[in-house]
Protein backbone atom coordinates (compact mmCIF):
# COMPACT_ATOMS: atom_id res chain seq x y z
CA UNK A 1 0.00 0.00 0.00
CA UNK A 2 1.23 3.55 -0.68
CA UNK A 3 2.31 5.67 2.24
CA UNK A 4 3.59 9.07 3.19
CA UNK A 5 6.92 10.29 4.46
CA UNK A 6 7.06 13.26 6.79
CA UNK A 7 9.66 15.83 5.81
CA UNK A 8 10.68 19.28 7.01
CA UNK A 9 10.53 22.28 4.69
CA UNK A 10 13.07 25.04 5.28
CA UNK A 11 12.34 28.15 3.20
CA UNK A 12 15.10 29.78 1.22
CA UNK A 13 16.33 33.18 2.30
CA UNK A 14 14.30 36.02 0.83
CA UNK A 15 11.26 33.86 0.03
CA UNK A 16 8.36 35.90 -1.32
CA UNK A 17 5.22 36.39 0.73
CA UNK A 18 4.47 37.19 4.34
CA UNK A 19 5.87 35.83 7.56
CA UNK A 20 4.27 32.42 6.99
CA UNK A 21 6.26 31.93 3.76
CA UNK A 22 9.51 32.28 5.73
CA UNK A 23 8.57 29.77 8.41
CA UNK A 24 9.63 26.10 8.40
CA UNK A 25 6.91 23.45 8.46
CA UNK A 26 6.37 19.70 8.14
CA UNK A 27 4.85 18.24 5.01
CA UNK A 28 4.00 14.75 3.75
CA UNK A 29 5.69 13.38 0.60
CA UNK A 30 3.92 10.53 -1.17
CA UNK A 31 5.54 7.07 -1.19
CA UNK A 32 4.19 5.06 -4.15
CA UNK A 33 3.82 1.31 -4.37
CA UNK A 34 6.33 -0.70 -6.38
CA UNK A 35 4.89 -2.06 -9.63
CA UNK A 36 7.54 -4.40 -11.08
CA UNK A 37 5.71 -7.47 -9.77
CA UNK A 38 2.20 -6.01 -9.94
CA UNK A 39 -0.45 -8.73 -10.16
CA UNK A 40 -2.94 -7.15 -12.54
CA UNK A 41 -6.52 -8.42 -12.52
CA UNK A 42 -8.99 -6.42 -14.59
CA UNK A 43 -12.81 -6.59 -14.54
CA UNK A 44 -14.62 -7.57 -17.72
CA UNK A 45 -15.65 -4.06 -18.78
CA UNK A 46 -12.06 -2.79 -18.53
CA UNK A 47 -10.76 -5.83 -20.43
CA UNK A 48 -13.26 -4.99 -23.18
CA UNK A 49 -12.12 -1.35 -23.25
CA UNK A 50 -8.46 -2.41 -23.44
CA UNK A 51 -9.27 -4.83 -26.27
CA UNK A 52 -11.20 -2.16 -28.19
CA UNK A 53 -8.31 0.27 -27.78
CA UNK A 54 -5.78 -2.25 -29.05
CA UNK A 55 -7.98 -3.06 -32.05
CA UNK A 56 -8.31 0.65 -32.87
CA UNK A 57 -4.53 1.23 -32.74
CA UNK A 58 -3.82 -1.92 -34.76
CA UNK A 59 -6.37 -0.88 -37.38
CA UNK A 60 -4.74 2.53 -37.65
CA UNK A 61 -1.39 0.87 -38.26
CA UNK A 62 -2.81 -1.75 -40.65
CA UNK A 63 -4.62 0.85 -42.75
CA UNK A 64 -2.86 1.76 -45.98
CA UNK A 65 -3.83 5.40 -46.42
CA UNK A 66 -3.96 6.75 -49.94
CA UNK A 67 -0.93 8.95 -49.33
CA UNK A 68 2.19 9.52 -51.35
CA UNK A 69 4.35 8.34 -48.45
CA UNK A 70 3.67 6.57 -45.16
CA UNK A 71 6.10 9.02 -43.53
CA UNK A 72 3.66 11.81 -44.32
CA UNK A 73 0.96 10.51 -41.99
CA UNK A 74 3.44 9.30 -39.38
CA UNK A 75 5.10 12.72 -39.21
CA UNK A 76 1.78 14.58 -39.11
CA UNK A 77 0.36 12.44 -36.29
CA UNK A 78 3.57 12.73 -34.28
CA UNK A 79 3.53 16.53 -34.60
CA UNK A 80 -0.12 16.63 -33.50
CA UNK A 81 0.73 14.45 -30.50
CA UNK A 82 3.72 16.61 -29.49
CA UNK A 83 1.72 19.85 -29.76
CA UNK A 84 -1.09 18.40 -27.62
CA UNK A 85 1.32 17.00 -25.03
CA UNK A 86 2.97 20.43 -24.77
CA UNK A 87 -0.42 22.14 -24.49
CA UNK A 88 -1.28 20.06 -21.42
CA UNK A 89 1.77 21.68 -19.79
CA UNK A 90 0.61 25.18 -20.76
CA UNK A 91 2.79 25.52 -23.86
CA UNK A 92 0.41 26.83 -26.52
CA UNK A 93 1.67 26.44 -30.07
CA UNK A 94 -0.14 26.53 -33.41
CA UNK A 95 0.76 23.93 -36.01
CA UNK A 96 1.70 26.69 -38.46
CA UNK A 97 4.07 28.26 -35.94
CA UNK A 98 5.59 24.86 -35.11
CA UNK A 99 6.25 24.07 -38.78
CA UNK A 100 7.82 27.49 -39.38
CA UNK A 101 10.07 26.87 -36.37
CA UNK A 102 10.99 23.41 -37.70
CA UNK A 103 11.89 24.91 -41.06
CA UNK A 104 13.97 27.75 -39.60
CA UNK A 105 14.99 26.75 -36.04
CA UNK A 106 17.42 29.66 -35.84
CA UNK A 107 14.42 32.00 -35.87
CA UNK A 108 12.36 30.05 -33.31
CA UNK A 109 11.31 31.77 -30.09
CA UNK A 110 11.54 30.30 -26.59
CA UNK A 111 8.18 28.54 -26.70
CA UNK A 112 8.73 27.12 -30.17
CA UNK A 113 12.09 25.69 -29.07
CA UNK A 114 10.45 23.96 -26.11
CA UNK A 115 7.77 22.38 -28.30
CA UNK A 116 10.35 21.36 -30.90
CA UNK A 117 12.21 19.69 -28.05
CA UNK A 118 9.07 17.71 -27.33
CA UNK A 119 8.91 16.64 -30.98
CA UNK A 120 12.52 15.42 -30.81
CA UNK A 121 11.85 13.56 -27.56
CA UNK A 122 8.80 11.88 -29.13
CA UNK A 123 10.85 10.89 -32.17
CA UNK A 124 13.57 9.46 -29.92
CA UNK A 125 10.99 7.56 -27.86
CA UNK A 126 9.46 6.01 -30.97
CA UNK A 127 12.89 5.05 -32.33
CA UNK A 128 13.68 3.47 -28.98
CA UNK A 129 10.50 1.42 -29.06
CA UNK A 130 11.09 0.37 -32.67
CA UNK A 131 14.60 -0.83 -31.81
CA UNK A 132 13.15 -2.95 -28.96
CA UNK A 133 15.71 -1.49 -26.59
CA UNK A 134 14.75 -2.13 -22.97
CA UNK A 135 13.61 0.92 -21.06
CA UNK A 136 16.26 1.91 -18.50
CA UNK A 137 17.04 4.89 -16.31
CA UNK A 138 19.77 5.99 -18.74
CA UNK A 139 17.31 5.88 -21.64
CA UNK A 140 14.80 8.02 -19.74
CA UNK A 141 17.56 10.49 -18.92
CA UNK A 142 18.52 10.61 -22.61
CA UNK A 143 14.91 11.41 -23.60
CA UNK A 144 14.84 14.19 -21.02
CA UNK A 145 18.14 15.57 -22.32
CA UNK A 146 16.66 15.65 -25.84
CA UNK A 147 13.57 17.45 -24.57
CA UNK A 148 15.53 20.46 -23.38
CA UNK A 149 18.48 20.47 -25.81
CA UNK A 150 19.01 23.93 -27.25
CA UNK A 151 16.58 25.62 -24.85
CA UNK A 152 17.05 27.86 -21.83
CA UNK A 153 16.44 24.78 -19.64
CA UNK A 154 19.23 22.71 -21.20
CA UNK A 155 21.17 22.75 -17.90
CA UNK A 156 18.52 20.56 -16.20
CA UNK A 157 18.16 18.13 -19.10
CA UNK A 158 19.10 14.51 -18.43
CA UNK A 159 19.29 14.87 -14.64
CA UNK A 160 16.97 13.46 -12.01
CA UNK A 161 15.89 16.08 -9.49
CA UNK A 162 18.03 16.53 -6.39
CA UNK A 163 15.36 18.18 -4.25
CA UNK A 164 11.70 17.95 -3.40
CA UNK A 165 9.19 19.07 -6.01
CA UNK A 166 5.42 19.39 -5.91
CA UNK A 167 2.35 20.13 -8.00
CA UNK A 168 0.54 23.27 -6.93
CA UNK A 169 0.17 26.97 -7.47
CA UNK A 170 3.08 28.11 -5.31
CA UNK A 171 6.65 28.12 -6.60
CA UNK A 172 7.98 28.90 -3.14
CA UNK A 173 7.02 25.88 -1.04
CA UNK A 174 4.89 22.71 -0.96
CA UNK A 175 2.43 24.34 1.46
CA UNK A 176 -1.12 23.54 0.23
CA UNK A 177 0.26 21.62 -2.76
CA UNK A 178 -2.13 19.43 -4.74
CA UNK A 179 0.36 16.57 -4.85
CA UNK A 180 3.84 16.08 -3.37
CA UNK A 181 5.87 13.35 -5.14
CA UNK A 182 8.29 11.06 -3.33
CA UNK A 183 11.53 12.11 -1.69
CA UNK A 184 14.22 12.78 -4.32
CA UNK A 185 16.41 10.07 -2.76
CA UNK A 186 13.79 7.46 -3.69
CA UNK A 187 13.67 8.43 -7.37
CA UNK A 188 16.44 6.17 -8.81
CA UNK A 189 15.05 2.98 -7.23
CA UNK A 190 11.48 3.84 -8.22
CA UNK A 191 12.52 4.45 -11.83
CA UNK A 192 14.37 1.12 -11.91
CA UNK A 193 11.20 -0.57 -10.62
CA UNK A 194 9.13 1.17 -13.33
CA UNK A 195 11.55 0.01 -16.03
CA UNK A 196 11.24 -3.57 -14.81
CA UNK A 197 7.48 -3.37 -15.20
CA UNK A 198 7.87 -1.83 -18.68
CA UNK A 199 9.91 -4.89 -19.72
CA UNK A 200 7.15 -7.39 -18.93
CA UNK A 201 5.23 -9.10 -21.72
CA UNK A 202 2.52 -10.73 -19.61
CA UNK A 203 0.44 -7.54 -19.28
CA UNK A 204 -1.87 -6.20 -22.03
CA UNK A 205 0.07 -3.50 -23.89
CA UNK A 206 -2.56 -0.77 -23.45
CA UNK A 207 -2.77 -1.47 -19.70
CA UNK A 208 1.02 -1.52 -19.49
CA UNK A 209 1.31 1.87 -21.22
CA UNK A 210 -1.34 3.31 -18.89
CA UNK A 211 0.46 2.11 -15.75
CA UNK A 212 3.94 3.13 -16.95
CA UNK A 213 2.63 6.63 -17.65
CA UNK A 214 0.76 7.09 -14.38
CA UNK A 215 3.57 5.64 -12.26
CA UNK A 216 6.08 7.94 -13.96
CA UNK A 217 3.87 10.97 -13.28
CA UNK A 218 3.59 9.84 -9.64
CA UNK A 219 7.38 9.58 -9.25
CA UNK A 220 7.80 12.97 -10.99
CA UNK A 221 11.55 12.39 -11.28
CA UNK A 222 12.55 15.65 -12.99
CA UNK A 223 12.55 19.30 -12.06
CA UNK A 224 10.55 20.01 -15.24
CA UNK A 225 9.25 18.10 -18.25
CA UNK A 226 7.67 15.19 -16.35
CA UNK A 227 4.36 15.28 -18.21
CA UNK A 228 5.96 15.42 -21.64
CA UNK A 229 8.42 12.59 -20.94
CA UNK A 230 5.66 10.57 -19.26
CA UNK A 231 3.58 10.78 -22.43
CA UNK A 232 6.63 9.86 -24.54
CA UNK A 233 6.86 6.63 -22.54
CA UNK A 234 3.35 5.68 -23.68
CA UNK A 235 4.68 5.45 -27.22
CA UNK A 236 7.80 3.57 -26.16
CA UNK A 237 5.56 0.83 -24.78
CA UNK A 238 3.13 0.75 -27.71
CA UNK A 239 5.98 0.56 -30.22
CA UNK A 240 7.95 -2.05 -28.26
CA UNK A 241 4.88 -4.26 -27.93
CA UNK A 242 4.28 -3.92 -31.69
CA UNK A 243 0.82 -2.39 -31.21
CA UNK A 244 1.79 0.79 -33.08
CA UNK A 245 4.66 -0.18 -35.43
CA UNK A 246 4.11 2.71 -37.86
CA UNK A 247 1.71 5.37 -36.59
CA UNK A 248 1.49 7.19 -33.27
CA UNK A 249 -2.12 7.46 -32.09
CA UNK A 250 -2.55 11.06 -30.83
CA UNK A 251 -3.51 10.04 -27.29
CA UNK A 252 -2.43 13.37 -25.81
CA UNK A 253 -4.94 15.15 -28.05
CA UNK A 254 -7.73 13.17 -26.38
CA UNK A 255 -6.32 13.49 -22.85
CA UNK A 256 -5.98 17.25 -23.38
CA UNK A 257 -9.69 17.49 -24.17
CA UNK A 258 -10.67 16.81 -20.56
CA UNK A 259 -7.64 17.59 -18.43
CA UNK A 260 -9.63 17.45 -15.20
CA UNK A 261 -10.68 13.85 -15.93
CA UNK A 262 -7.08 13.07 -16.87
CA UNK A 263 -5.75 14.44 -13.56
CA UNK A 264 -8.55 12.68 -11.63
CA UNK A 265 -7.56 9.41 -13.28
CA UNK A 266 -3.93 9.85 -12.23
CA UNK A 267 -4.99 10.67 -8.66
CA UNK A 268 -7.25 7.62 -8.49
CA UNK A 269 -4.42 5.37 -9.69
CA UNK A 270 -2.36 6.48 -6.68
CA UNK A 271 -4.67 4.58 -4.35
CA UNK A 272 -3.05 1.40 -5.79
CA UNK A 273 -6.11 -0.75 -5.14
CA UNK A 274 -7.27 -3.17 -7.85
CA UNK A 275 -10.35 -1.03 -8.48
CA UNK A 276 -8.33 2.21 -8.66
CA UNK A 277 -5.79 0.81 -11.12
CA UNK A 278 -8.58 -0.66 -13.25
CA UNK A 279 -10.45 2.66 -13.27
CA UNK A 280 -7.39 4.53 -14.56
CA UNK A 281 -6.71 1.88 -17.21
CA UNK A 282 -10.33 2.22 -18.34
CA UNK A 283 -9.95 6.01 -18.76
CA UNK A 284 -6.68 5.56 -20.64
CA UNK A 285 -8.08 2.80 -22.87
CA UNK A 286 -11.05 4.94 -23.90
CA UNK A 287 -8.72 7.82 -24.81
CA UNK A 288 -6.52 5.46 -26.81
CA UNK A 289 -9.47 3.95 -28.67
CA UNK A 290 -10.75 7.40 -29.60
CA UNK A 291 -7.27 8.48 -30.72
CA UNK A 292 -6.87 5.44 -32.94
CA UNK A 293 -10.27 5.77 -34.60
CA UNK A 294 -9.96 9.51 -35.15
CA UNK A 295 -6.49 9.12 -36.63
CA UNK A 296 -7.88 6.80 -39.32
CA UNK A 297 -10.41 9.49 -40.22
CA UNK A 298 -7.61 12.07 -40.22
CA UNK A 299 -5.60 9.93 -42.65
CA UNK A 300 -8.58 9.84 -45.00
CA UNK A 301 -8.86 13.62 -44.71
CA UNK A 302 -5.23 14.06 -45.75
CA UNK A 303 -5.70 11.74 -48.73
CA UNK A 304 -8.81 13.64 -49.84
CA UNK A 305 -6.97 16.96 -49.50
CA UNK A 306 -4.17 15.67 -51.70
CA UNK A 307 -6.72 14.58 -54.31
CA UNK A 308 -8.18 18.11 -54.34
CA UNK A 309 -4.70 19.58 -54.71
CA UNK A 310 -3.96 17.35 -57.70
CA UNK A 311 -7.25 18.33 -59.30
CA UNK A 312 -6.63 22.04 -58.70
CA UNK A 313 -3.15 21.83 -60.19
CA UNK A 314 -4.35 19.79 -63.16
CA UNK A 315 -2.09 16.82 -62.39
CA UNK A 316 -3.20 13.80 -64.38
CA UNK A 317 -0.35 11.33 -63.86
CA UNK A 318 1.92 10.30 -61.01
CA UNK A 319 5.65 10.80 -60.97
CA UNK A 320 5.66 14.44 -62.05
CA UNK A 321 7.47 16.94 -59.85
CA UNK A 322 4.27 18.77 -58.76
CA UNK A 323 2.72 15.40 -57.83
CA UNK A 324 5.84 14.42 -55.86
CA UNK A 325 5.67 17.69 -53.92
CA UNK A 326 1.98 17.12 -53.15
CA UNK A 327 2.86 13.67 -51.81
CA UNK A 328 5.28 15.12 -49.23
CA UNK A 329 3.46 18.39 -48.50
CA UNK A 330 1.29 17.18 -45.58
CA UNK A 331 4.45 16.09 -43.75
CA UNK A 332 6.43 19.19 -44.76
CA UNK A 333 3.89 22.00 -45.09
CA UNK A 334 6.54 24.73 -44.85
CA UNK A 335 9.46 24.49 -47.29
CA UNK A 336 11.52 26.41 -49.78
CA UNK A 337 12.43 25.42 -53.32
CA UNK A 338 15.77 23.96 -52.25
CA UNK A 339 14.07 21.70 -49.69
CA UNK A 340 11.39 20.70 -52.25
CA UNK A 341 14.13 19.68 -54.69
CA UNK A 342 16.01 17.64 -52.07
CA UNK A 343 12.91 15.89 -50.71
CA UNK A 344 11.61 14.92 -54.15
CA UNK A 345 14.98 14.11 -55.71
CA UNK A 346 14.74 16.59 -58.59
CA UNK A 347 16.92 19.48 -59.76
CA UNK A 348 16.33 22.97 -58.38
CA UNK A 349 14.83 24.38 -61.59
CA UNK A 350 12.27 21.58 -61.82
CA UNK A 351 11.25 22.18 -58.18
CA UNK A 352 10.99 25.93 -58.79
CA UNK A 353 8.69 25.46 -61.77
CA UNK A 354 6.54 22.96 -59.85
CA UNK A 355 6.23 25.19 -56.78
CA UNK A 356 5.17 28.13 -58.91
CA UNK A 357 2.55 25.93 -60.58
CA UNK A 358 1.22 24.85 -57.17
CA UNK A 359 1.21 28.48 -56.05
CA UNK A 360 -0.91 29.51 -59.04
CA UNK A 361 -3.30 26.66 -58.23
CA UNK A 362 -3.68 27.84 -54.63
CA UNK A 363 -2.06 24.71 -53.16
CA UNK A 364 0.77 26.71 -51.55
CA UNK A 365 1.36 30.37 -50.87
CA UNK A 366 4.56 32.31 -50.42
CA UNK A 367 5.45 33.57 -46.95
CA UNK A 368 8.28 35.68 -45.59
CA UNK A 369 10.43 38.14 -47.49
CA UNK A 370 13.25 36.05 -48.95
CA UNK A 371 14.29 37.03 -52.46
CA UNK A 372 16.16 33.80 -53.05
CA UNK A 373 14.92 30.38 -52.00
CA UNK A 374 11.43 31.69 -51.38
CA UNK A 375 9.49 29.96 -48.59
CA UNK A 376 6.02 28.49 -49.12
CA UNK A 377 3.36 26.97 -46.88
CA UNK A 378 0.24 24.85 -47.43
CA UNK A 379 -2.60 26.70 -45.62
CA UNK A 380 -5.21 24.01 -46.34
CA UNK A 381 -3.15 21.48 -44.42
CA UNK A 382 -3.09 23.66 -41.31
CA UNK A 383 -6.85 24.10 -41.43
CA UNK A 384 -7.27 20.32 -41.76
CA UNK A 385 -5.09 19.72 -38.67
CA UNK A 386 -6.88 22.48 -36.75
CA UNK A 387 -10.24 20.96 -37.67
CA UNK A 388 -9.00 17.60 -36.39
CA UNK A 389 -8.17 19.23 -33.05
CA UNK A 390 -11.50 21.05 -32.89
CA UNK A 391 -13.39 17.83 -33.55
CA UNK A 392 -11.56 15.93 -30.82
CA UNK A 393 -12.16 18.78 -28.36
CA UNK A 394 -15.91 18.92 -29.03
CA UNK A 395 -18.02 16.24 -27.27
CA UNK A 396 -20.57 14.36 -29.36
CA UNK A 397 -23.79 16.33 -29.68
CA UNK A 398 -22.16 19.59 -28.56
CA UNK A 399 -21.39 22.66 -30.65
CA UNK A 400 -18.66 24.14 -28.48
CA UNK A 401 -15.25 22.72 -27.64
CA UNK A 402 -14.41 22.00 -24.02
CA UNK A 403 -10.89 23.41 -24.21
CA UNK A 404 -8.95 26.02 -26.09
CA UNK A 405 -8.60 25.05 -29.75
CA UNK A 406 -7.26 26.70 -32.92
CA UNK A 407 -9.58 29.38 -34.32
CA UNK A 408 -11.26 28.86 -37.66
Amino acid sequence: MPGIEKRRWTPREGAFGGRASRRSFDYAAFVPDRIAQLDLALPGDVVAAVTDAEVAVRELNATSPRLGALETLARRLLRAEAVASSRIEGLEMSHRRLERAAFAPEDADRQAKLVMGNVRAMEAAIALGAARRPLTSSVILALHRELFAGTELERIGGRFRDRQNWIGESDESPRNAQFIPPNELRVPDLITDLCEFAGRDDVPAIAQAAIVHSQFETIHPFADGNGRIGRCLIHVVLRQRDIAPTYVPPISLVLATDQKAYVRGLNVFREYTADAIAAWIGVFAQATRTAGREAVSFADGIAQLQSRWRERAGIERSGTTPEKIISILPGRPVLDIKAAAELTGVVYESARTAMERLERAGVVREIGSRRRDRVFEAPDLFELVNGFERRLATPAGERRSVRRVPAR
